[in-house]
């Protein structure tokens, strides 16, 4: 977002081993410490951070031998904590992988994509996501970490709601199309071609995992559950980020930005019913009640009498977007004088015009919380980690 003071100090680390070994030293300090990968998710008040900034640097893209994944038609990776996300994608497309296609121009770096489970046109890391390498602050110990430890949700994890350590590397588990890395150009050559999945000229292409976001489909002229070219996917998926304002681009100021600034707020089925009834709301669905009857078989093996319980309520996903708009404020929304505005292509981003400060910025947010809530009765939640601001 270019806002924000300067970190009392600035340390870099290149690899693994010197991410564990300065992580370490600065908890035995006691002192403020902050981990930044790409800062792409991240706002820091205009008086800076009042500790050490250790930056995430660390490289790399390896083919983990696990014999079950290739048998089962998948690759194994292991990507380090600093390598960029986009370019991994870019690297996988290429090489013919599938499963994180649609999660292309996501700006930041593979470390924090578990933080966050990142996800975009009907991708999430938690659906390729083998396990990570951890550096727990508890033990100071590296541990390798399974997905299912993770409790990977909705724009969370284990490690965001208070798990605290350093992911070190992250292992995906990502479709093999068998076809290599020489398919690459092939791909390329086929991007932007018209018509769906039964292109003629596509049919020796690595092809994406089935399409589940209605937008992506509809761009791309294909059903929902298709699967299209690779490089054709990640092409489309860049374009409407970038009619959104959410590829970076210096010269535009709407992707001066932290990404969507508010979560999709999940909300019981029953509020979601005393919204207008045109607001935009996604099923989650329920989990599944125990049930209600114990056997004579689990009485005689001691199994305490179940009581009846009701069905949990059915939880709804909201449109944030939706919410603030219908809060009245609209596409460019701008306080009088503020260098900070909703953006110009769509209500979810707040962005710098240009000489932004980070109060400008939490004002505006506090702002489009207040009408929501007035409104809709509503709490937006902040995505991005915000340091030394309030909502």
């Amino acid at each position: 977002m270019r806002v924000g003071g300067p970190a009392e100090r600035i340390l870099v680390a290149h690899d693994s081993h010197e991410l564990a070994r300065r992580a370490n030293e600065l908890w035995d300090t006691g002192d403020p410490w902050l981990l930044l990968g790409g800062g792409s998710n991240t706002i820091v008040s205009d008086e800076g951070f009042p500790g050490t900034v250790l930056l995430v640097r660390s490289t790399g893209i390896a083919r983990v031998d696990d014999p079950g994944a290739a048998s089962a038609g998948a690759v194994h990776l292991r990507v380090q904590a600093g390598h960029d996300w986009d370019h991994l994608v870019a690297a996988c497309v290429d090489r013919g992988w599938s499963g994180i296609e649609a999660l292309s121009g996501i700006p930041g770096l593979a470390g924090a994509a578990p933080v966050q489970n990142i996800g975009a046109y009907g991708q999430e890391l938690s659906d390729v996501l083998h396990s990570i390498e951890f550096l727990d602050r508890g033990t100071g110990e590296v541990r390798r970490m399974a997905a299912g430890e993770l409790q990977l949700g909705y724009r969370d994890s284990a490690i965001k709601r208070g798990l605290e350590g350093v992911v070190l590397s992250i292992d995906l588990l990502l479709g093999d199309s068998g076809t290599g890395g020489g398919s690459g150009a092939g791909a390329g050559a086929g991007a932007g071609a018209g018509g769906g999945a039964a292109d003629a000229s596509a049919e020796d292409l690595p092809l994406s995992a089935p399409i589940r976001y209605a937008q992506l489909a509809g761009a791309l002229g294909v059903e929902t559950g298709d699967r299209v070219p690779l490089r054709r996917l990640r092409e489309a998926v860049l374009r409407l980020r970038a009619s959104k304002g959410m590829v970076l681009d210096p010269e535009d100021h709407d992707t001066w930005s932290a990404g969507s600034f508010f979560t999709n707020p999940i909300v019981t089925e029953h509020f979601a019913r005393q919204l207008p009834e045109h607001a935009p709301r996604f099923p989650l669905g329920a989990d599944e009640p125990p049930p209600a009857v114990t056997s004579f078989e689990e009485l005689a093996a001691g199994v305490p009498l179940r009581v009846p319980r009701p069905a949990p309520e059915c939880m709804v996903k909201l449109s944030a977007a939706w919410l603030i708009e219908h809060a009245g404020i609209g596409r460019g929304f701008r306080l009088p004088g503020s260098g900070a505005a909703i953006s110009s292509k769509h209500t979810l981003a707040i962005t710098n015009r240009g000489a932004a400060s980070a109060a400008d910025v939490a004002e505006l947010a506090r702002l489009v919380v207040q009408r929501v809530q007035q409104e809709f009765g509503v709490i937006l939640a902040p995505e991005p980690n915000l340091y030394g601001l309030e909502l």
